[in-house]
């Protein structure tokens, strides 16, 4: 069953950002966009080289009126001492959620129950607080945020012209499509 238009369930989880701990809820996803990206686990591999890309990005994303959350099965506490000892990871500043009761990370569907650790899926979440895009990789396919930038900049378009639609390799200003029966069989 897809989750694609259907809304973040609930949950409470602390996180890590900026120094501080804080709670964070399914209500965070509401009001703006939001980036929830699921990883495998702190101190590990590929992980870090995207949650650094991630935040390489972050300036971006947030100029579209985007927030960031990271999340894996680790505690809060397991990611300040990441972020306090990661070079890569010590330069984020997007909020880092920890899952150790995996209650996200089954509402996402990216537990693997065997390991107990998050696939490394990544949902594009609009203002609703619905899920509009979904991609999932294997544990060996880190992602490259710079493709995220132009999901979003497709998803916020689609959203703000009902009746539109962006075609492959969109990019910001560029044509966009308006399906009905004139253009069946004319693509």
């Amino acid at each position: 069953m897809s989750l694609i238009g259907k809304e973040v369930l609930p949950f409470k989880a602390e996180a890590f950002t900026n120094g501080k701990f804080i709670e964070v809820t399914e209500a965070n996803f509401k009001g703006k966009w939001s980036v929830v990206c699921f990883y495998p686990a702190d101190f590990t591999f590929v992980c870090p080289t995207e949650l650094e890309d991630l935040q390489n990005q972050y300036e971006t994303l947030k100029g579209l009126d985007v927030e960031v959350y990271s999340v894996s099965t680790d505690t809060h506490y397991t990611h300040k001492a990441w972020h306090d000892s990661s070079e890569a990871i010590g330069k984020i500043t997007y909020t880092m959620i920890g899952d150790p009761s995996h209650t996200i990370s089954r509402n996402f569907e990216v537990l693997d129950e065997a390991s107990g650790l998050a696939d490394r899926g990544t949902f594009i979440i609009d203002p609703d607080g619905a899920i509009q895009s979904v991609e999932i990789n294997a544990g060996g396919i880190g992602r490259d945020a710079s493709i995220l930038v132009g999901k979003i900049r497709a998803a916020q378009y689609v959203r703000n012209h009902p009746g539109e639609v962006c075609p492959a390799k969109w990019q910001e200003g560029a044509a966009t499509l308006k399906p009905s029966l004139d253009l069946v069989g004319k693509i």
